[in-house]
């Protein structure tokens, strides 16, 4: 499967809860912080949801 590297870009300050709450699932706690993930479906939705607040790019 493909890898994505994506990094938080913006901060979860006044967004919804739902929002903070993705970003962790994916890992991300702190600003300009990546992570690599396998592109499974499941991944791909929840950056879809916070696409405004990552930077995604394939590996």
């Amino acid at each position: 499967m493909k890898k994505l590297k994506i990094t938080k870009v913006k901060s979860v300050i006044d967004r919804p809860e739902r929002q903070k709450r993705t970003m962790e699932a994916l890992g991300l706690r702190k600003l300009h912080a990546s992570v690599e993930l396998e592109a499974t479906p499941q991944i791909l939705g929840m950056v879809k949801k916070v696409n405004h607040l990552v930077k995604v790019e394939e590996l």
